[in-house]
């Protein structure tokens, strides 16, 4: 098995139809596994997903333990965890196994749009890129991928509420800076069009400064929530 997409999931059933068509579609490539994993799901999305005939896994709820549980469970050289609001590219799966065939690639994301009716959106996700480029930090809204042996060797995801994404970057950035694909991981704009999109840029910023001056991910967390 080449890849294994790990999704970490918790009461989506909303978008859960949309999201099971997407990752049909990449399971149908070939050469490639879905392993979705469920938090404690209480909205009827494990009646769904067990109706769906993927591979479900049940662990903690956290995003962080979540997918860790899921890529124990994997077979694939290569792991994408895959937020449940993110859709690949069509062609993001071939892209990926043309450019990881490379032995100095060993880690990387895509490049993020985001969804949704705002004029500001497509700023945010140019930001959001160009940061990510200069800095070696990826989000999970991005799609890490990063070789499986990489991914213990280093540790996991680290068992935290928030910036986890953010601590396995760094701990990813010791071995080489991430390879980035310019195919566009479409995400929702669910959450800036819910509270707002300046709040919420705000919001982020403060937290990731926080976050770099020693405050603690649960401390933000409660921020964030």
């Amino acid at each position: 098995m080449r890849f294994s997409v790990v999704v970490p999931l918790l009461n989506e059933k909303a978008q859960l139809v949309a999201l099971l068509t997407h990752l049909r579609e990449l399971e149908s490539h070939g050469n490639c596994e879905i392993i979705v994993v469920d938090g404690g799901s209480t909205d009827g999305s494990v009646e769904m997903l067990q109706q769906s005939g993927l591979r479900l896994v049940y662990s903690a709820r956290g995003r962080a333990v979540q997918m860790n549980a899921g890529a124990v469970m994997a077979r694939g050289d290569w792991l994408l965890f895959l937020h449940a609001d993110t859709r690949l590219a069509n062609d993001a799966l071939v892209s990926l196994e043309k450019n990881t065939e490379r032995e100095s690639v060993q880690w990387g994301r895509f490049d993020i749009s985001i969804e949704g009716a705002s004029w500001w959106f497509p700023l945010i996700a140019g930001m959001i890129n160009l940061r990510s480029r200069l800095s070696g930090i990826a989000t999970g809204d991005q799609a890490i991928f990063v070789r499986r042996s990489l991914f213990e060797a280093s540790g996991g995801f680290p068992p935290q509420p928030l910036m986890e994404d953010i601590e396995l970057s760094r701990r990813l950035l010791r071995k080489s800076r991430p390879y980035c694909l310019c195919q566009k991981a479409k995400t929702s704009g669910r959450r800036w069009q819910k509270f707002g999109v300046l709040r919420t840029v705000l919001l982020m910023w403060r937290l990731r400064f926080d976050y770099w001056r020693g405050v603690s991910a649960e401390s933000l967390a409660k921020r964030y929530q």
